[in-house]
Formats: structure tokens, C-alpha cells, sequence
């Protein structure tokens, strides 16, 4: 492989203005197909073949209307007070011009449904359109929130919740500004050079634009989370930072040692971009691998993520290259870490003659404290956000609050059971059946009436449960609902299925917690042949693997602290305490997995160079450390600067994703791989770097160090992979 990329490095490097013309021009068609194709995002979650989508499918089918969007208009009158005489014309008027707007089939009057708070200061009207929530126009629910905030002339406070809430902004803004500059930042520093700091942020937001424009333009054809760009930008500017940087990084210490722009180039993109195929194939095959948990809008996050940064490795070795040619010698200005020609002792190799000194404290040491930070993690809760959970001066959480004051916290979270007596069969005795049954269940606030569909063969009935939508009793409320309902429903040959969004989000919570371990085996298993692959040892994989565990058990742990128990959650501006979005552990794992396997590639590979050239293994990772460790903490600090960046959005799930990959990406790279992983190198010795001989012969052999094309360049040049500094007083 090292082969075919020196010669793409080097025909990037000579064809430098074909291959930045081609670029432009992806970036130019994405961007017209994006124009043209553009659809809309979801923030909702199905997962096909659950309970409450059954339920879903089958109003569908017999009852159309009760299946569009559903949104909610909170009337409240200043704390103390009741809604008096003109607040009411007011609130009926208001009602009236909700019921007229384009797409509504039903604005309910809340004085005539009696949904008014004891104290009769808060009202309630429910607002139904004849379409689903993702075919509502942006003018239709705009014409809604007009109508109703009309009633604020009136001194009343209207909040909107559901699908009459404006949907929440994208992710995006000041805290991506704050990540790029202290990406800048760092990029300056480590180069010494603002051209060459510029370089990897230039190719990341090219990148970036390409993924986000190939999003925009896929809604035309199928539906995605509104979530998917979020997480394609967080990837897109990591990853695309950091490829560019490593390959940029080896160019530079080649061109200050000496080596012609062109051949240095080559050489950068067969070596350093190796690692980069390899490191970015496995952040590919995890976020892929979430196909294979057959959840349709988290296949399509991981279809959408990976595409972006399948993109960061082909732009970090075509583009990357042709801007070095563009830079020439300049580049070299700048830090140089060579002493009178010698490599000159780093912070990155006295760290790692500390760690041979010390490893088993460090071992012991870094094992204790990643298990104590991942102890709270033992308590996580699972659920998918709610209003609860919005900005707190977002409208949803105003409802969301005002819903609970006056009404309780189960009105937030309605469940719909559906009783199904079969086409064309009377579903009434067994409709009132379930009903009875329901009024007899704990936790349950309210039972309505049965209301059958024109056919009669299908009912609905509405549940309010006592306790909140994302609460454990509600979601234990749910599966006593229906083992009883199951029951009734049978005993009058009908079926009885459990729906409602709170009710979707326990299903999707649920099948997202039971596909965790096989996503998990899926990912670590190609994942360990992909490293068996690179570095032809057994133990290496294995010890990378590990070390991922106690990262992302440590990460939960931080992020369950937080954001769940409250721990220092001011400080980051969690004002909820709330159950941890079911999606992040998937996510995260995905994610950070494939993270994380980039920097163990990237100073490993570094040390398997070392001993390729006859290093002994202690030897092999001193030499990793005195050539990677610089690198790979900027690169660290990049990813842990652009992932903190989404920690300043309001948005809770966005918030704590940004959290617990900031924390995840700090931990795994100074506590796990340049601290234990080195550590542990050094207590297995030279048999970390072993491999049986059968198989051995069976594998195929893949030269991620670039020696071959190194032997090209100077077939009779040994590199020095003495230490350098107080190593040599430690007998090497």
C-alpha cells in the first residue's frame, strides 16, 4: 500500500493545480446537487417492528388523522393569577384563527374540553394538522404560532410544545468558532508557522463542506436525523485536522532534515499517510458497522458520518499533498527539533523514558483511575430527550414547564392505546374492556373515553400517566400497560397495542440498549483484524482493545456524573439533570472507537518503524515517543478543542455528545495510549511484537511504516533509533 500511495503523493505533488481544480469542482457539483435536491430533517425516532410503530402502521391505515402532527399551545396568566374575562375572548379568538390555518383539521377549545388548570391560570389547546409532522410546511405552523401569540396582547404568556414549537436550530456557531481558533492555536504552536497552521484547517473545512452539502443533498431522497449534520461536523473538522496534520508534520521534519520538496512529499503521504488509510478505515468500519443493528435512522448517521470522513482521508492524501507543493520550501521555516543534526530530546521522549522506568505504577496507577471515574456509569439511565430536557428558555421547555405545573408531568408524555378488533369488525366491547382495565392500573392520572374510528373495528384511548415521559415509573408504567391490556384485549379477540411518543421513545431506548454488545463484538472484531493487519502481532491489537474499554467505560462514567447526577453540571451549563440520550452510548462508541484507534496506529506504527529497523522493543517505544508524541497531543488537543466547542450549544444532546468525546478523546490519548498502552509494551517486551508463525505465513503483509518506499529514497540510510537525552544513561 505504501507503494501505490508514494506514487499518488508524488502525482498529487507534480499535478498540484489538476488536482486542486478537481476538488473545487467536487466541491462546486456537491453544492449545486445540494441546492436541488434538498430535503428536510427529522428530530423523530422509529425503529420498524416495535410495538408502538405497529400501533403507528396501523392508524395509518384505519384512522389517517390521528397520525398527523399533533402540537401544543400553552395559555398562562402571571403566577398568582387566573386567566380572567378578556384573556379567555382572547384565548377563544386565538383558537379560532389556529383552527382556520392552512393544514389544520382541529383546534380544541380548552374552557369546552375543561383543560384548565385548578388554579385557572393555565389552558391547554391541542393542535392537529392532516399531515404528518415531516410533510408540515414551515408557513403552516408559522401560521399557528401567529394565531396564538396574538393572545399575548392580552398579557397571557403562549408557549408552544410538539409539532407547534418551532424545531430547534442546528448545532452550529459560537462553540465551532471557539474549537477552530484553539485548533488554530495549537496548530501554530506545534508548527511554528502560521502557513503551515493554516494548511490542515484549509483542507478540514473543505472537507467538512463537502460531507455537510452530500447530507443536504441525500434529504431529497431519504430522511435523516436532524442530528446528522451535528455529527458529521464534529468528525469532519477532528479527523480532517488531524490527518492533514500528520501527514504535514513527517513533510516538515523530512524538509528540515534536508530532503527535496517533491520526494518529501512522496514520502509523507506513503508513510505517515499509510497510517492514515489505517487509521481512518477503522473510524469508517465503526461508524458503518452501526448498519448492522438494524436501526434506520442510526444506520443513516453512520452511513452520513463515515462518508464525511472517507472524504477527510482522501482530501488528507491528494489535496494535502498538492497544497505542500503549492507551500514548496516555506514550509520548512518554522520549530525545528534537531540539535547539530540530531534529533534534540523531547518532552515526548522524557515522558516515555519516565514510563519505562515507573510501568507498573503507571499500569496500576492508570487502571485505578479510570476505573473510579467510571463507577458512576454503573447507574446510567437510558431515555431519549423530551421538552424537558430543551434550553431553558427555549418554548418547549416553557410548555414542557408550565404542562407540569398545572396539569402534572405525565400530561408531557400522553400515552395512545389501540385496540384493533380487525377489519370490519365491532371493536367497542373490547375497546371499553381495555378502558376499564386501565382505570383499575397504579400511576395513571387519567383514562379518556374510547374513540372508534368510522368503521368501527378501531379504537383509541388516552392515557396521561401520573409520573413524567422520561421517568422510570412511566417507563415501567408502559410495559404494565400492556401485559394488561394484552390480556383484555385477547379475551374479546382483539389485539391491544401501546403507542405515543413516549411510548416510541421506551421502544427505541430499548432496541438501542439490546444492539450495544452486538455492535460492540461487530466493531472490535474487524477492528482487531484490521490492526492484526497492520502491525502482525497479536498482542498489540489486543492491548489497543482493551485500553478502548477502560476509555469509553471512563467516558460514560464522566458523562452519567454529569450530566445525569449533577456533578459540576453548572460549570458546563446543564441545568437539567436527566437520563443519558439513548443513542449516545452507541454513538460513542462508534465514534470514539475509531478515534481512538487513530492515535494508537499513529505512535505505534511510529515504534513499529523502530523495529523494522532492528530496534529492540523498548527501544522501539522510545523512538515512537521521541517521533509521535509531540504530533499526537496536538492532534488530541484538536479534536478535545472542536469537540468542547459543542459543549456551549444549548441543545442537551448535542451538549453531552460534545462532552463525553472531549472527555473520551483526553482520556484515551494521554492516559491510554501514551501512557498504559506504552507501559504495558514494555512489561510484555519483545513478545508484544510476536506472531505465530502459521499464521504469520497466512497473513498478507502490509508495510504501514513506508520501509520499502524508504528504501527507495536511500537504500543504504539506517536510521538512528537510538533515544535520545537521559536514555542513554539508562544502557540503551
Amino acid at each position: 500500500m505504501a507503494v501505490y500511495l508514494h506514487r499518488l503523493g508524488a502525482f498529487a505533488f507534480r499535478r498540484r493545480w489538476l488536482v486542486l481544480i478537481a476538488w473545487l469542482l467536487v466541491v462546486v457539483g456537491i453544492a449545486v446537487a445540494s441546492a436541488g435536491l434538498k430535503g428536510t430533517t427529522s428530530g423523530s425516532f422509529s425503529i420498524p417492528g416495535t410495538q408502538s410503530q405497529k400501533a403507528i402502521d396501523l392508524l395509518e391505515e384505519r384512522l389517517p388523522a390521528a397520525t398527523g402532527a399533533a402540537g401544543r399551545v400553552v395559555f398562562a396568566a402571571e403566577a398568582g393569577q387566573k386567566i380572567d374575562a378578556s384573556q379567555q375572548a382572547a384565548i377563544k379568538t386565538a383558537v379560532a384563527a389556529m383552527g382556520k390555518a392552512s393544514g389544520v383539521v382541529q383546534a380544541t377549545d380548552p374552557f369546552a374540553t375543561g383543560l384548565v388548570s385548578a388554579d385557572g391560570r393555565i389552558a391547554l389547546t391541542s393542535v392537529q394538522w392532516g399531515m404528518p409532522a415531516n410533510l408540515l410546511e414551515v408557513a403552516q405552523r408559522d401560521a399557528v404560532v401567529a394565531a396564538a401569540n396574538a393572545a399575548k396582547s392580552s398579557g397571557l404568556e403562549v408557549e408552544f410544545g410538539g409539532d407547534a414549537a418551532p424545531p430547534v436550530a442546528p448545532a452550529g456557531g459560537v462553540g465551532e468558532i471557539v474549537g477552530l481558533a484553539i485548533a488554530a492555536l495549537v496548530l501554530a504552536i506545534t508548527f511554528g508557522s502560521l502557513l503551515a497552521a493554516g494548511m490542515p484547517l484549509l483542507t478540514a473545512i473543505i472537507g467538512v463542506a463537502i460531507g455537510l452539502l452530500g447530507i443536504t443533498a441525500a434529504t431529497g431522497f431519504v430522511e435523516l436525523s436532524s442530528a446528522v449534520p451535528t455529527l458529521a461536523l464534529m468528525l469532519g473538522l477532528a479527523v480532517g485536522i488531524d490527518y492533514a496534520l500528520f501527514i504535514m508534520s513527517r513533510h516538515r521534519a523530512q524538509l528540515q532534515q534536508g530532503m527535496e520538496p517533491a520526494a518529501s512529499a512522496a514520502l509523507a503521504v506513503a508513510t505517515a499517510g499509510s497510517s492514515v488509510v489505517f487509521a481512518g478505515a477503522t473510524v469508517v468500519i465503526a461508524l458503518a458497522a452501526l448498519v448492522v443493528v438494524r436501526i434506520p435512522f442510526l444506520a443513516a448517521m453512520g452511513i452520513a458520518a463515515a462518508s464525511t470522513v472517507a472524504f477527510a482521508v482522501l482530501i488528507a492524501i491528494t489535496l494535502v499533498p498538492a497544497l505542500l507543493g503549492f507551500a514548496g520550501m516555506r514550509l520548512a521555516k518554522g520549530k525545528n527539533h534537531t540539535h547539530n543534526g540530531e534529533l534534540a530530546p523531547t518532552a515526548g521522549s522524557r515522558w516515555g523514558e519516565f514510563l519505562l522506568r515507573h510501568r507498573i505504577v503507571a499500569v496500576v496507577g492508570t487502571v485505578l483511575v479510570l476505573g473510579g471515574i467510571a463507577v458512576p456509569a454503573l447507574n446510567m439511565r437510558l431515555a431519549l430527550s423530551d421538552d424537558s430536557t430543551a434550553a431553558v428558555d427555549a418554548t418547549q421547555r416553557n410548555s414542557y414547564d408550565l404542562l407540569t405545573t398545572g396539569f402534572g408531568a405525565g400530561f408531557n408524555g400522553p400515552l395512545a392505546v389501540v385496540v384493533d378488533a380487525g377489519a370490519g369488525k365491532d371493536v367497542t366491547a373490547a375497546a371499553d374492556a381495555v378502558g376499564a382495565r386501565l382505570e383499575t392500573l397504579a400511576d395513571i392520572q387519567t383514562v379518556a373515553k374510547p374513540a372508534l374510528n368510522p368503521a368501527g373495528d378501531t379504537a383509541i384511548i388516552s392515557v396521561i400517566p401520573a409520573s413524567g415521559p422520561s421517568t422510570t415509573q412511566t417507563k415501567e408504567l408502559v410495559k404494565t400497560v400492556r401485559a394488561a391490556t394484552e390480556v383484555v384485549a385477547q379475551e374479546h379477540g382483539s389485539e391491544a397495542l401501546v403507542t405515543g411518543q413516549t411510548a416510541v421513545n421506551i421502544d427505541v431506548s430499548d432496541r438501542l440498549a439490546g444492539a450495544l454488545v452486538p455492535y460492540l463484538i461487530v466493531i472490535v472484531g474487524l477492528a482487531f483484524v484490521l490492526l492484526l493487519l497492520a502491525f502482525r502481532s497479536l498482542l498489540v491489537p489486543l492491548t489497543a482493545i482493551l485500553g478502548f474499554l477502560l476509555t469509553i467505560t471512563a467516558s460514560f462514567g464522566a458523562t452519567t456524573a454529569v450530566f445525569q447526577e449533577g456533578f459540576a453540571a453548572s460549570l458546563l451549563g446543564v441545568n437539567t439533570q436527566a437520563p443519558i440520550i439513548s443513542l449516545l452510548p452507541i454513538l460513542i462508541i462508534g465514534i470514539l472507537f475509531g478515534l481512538a484507534m487513530d492515535y494508537q496506529v499513529f505512535l505505534v506504527s511510529r515504534m513499529g518503524e523502530a523495529r523494522s529497523r532492528g530496534a529492540s522493543s523498548r527501544l522501539a517505544i522510545l523512538s515512537g515517543f521521541r517521533h509521535g508524541a509531540r504530533v499526537i497531543t496536538a492532534a488530541a488537543l484538536i479534536m478535545v478543542a472542536v469537540f468542547s466547542g459543542f459543549i456551549l450549544e444549548d441543545d442537551a444532546i448535542v451538549k453531552s455528545i460534545g462532552f463525553t468525546l472531549a472527555f473520551g478523546i483526553l482520556v484515551d490519548a494521554f492516559l491510554v495510549r501514551m501512557t498504559l498502552i506504552p507501559a504495558l509494551m514494555s512489561l510484555l517486551g519483545d513478545k508484544v511484537w510476536s506472531l505465530p508463525n502459521w499464521l504469520d505465513r497466512v497473513l498478507p503483509h502490509v508495510d504501514i511504516e513506508g520501509a520499502t518506499v524508504e528504501a527507495l529514497h536511500n537504500p543504504t540510510a539506517r536510521p538512528s533509533v537510538a533515544p535520545v537525552g537521559r536514555a542513554h544513561n539508562l544502557g540503551f
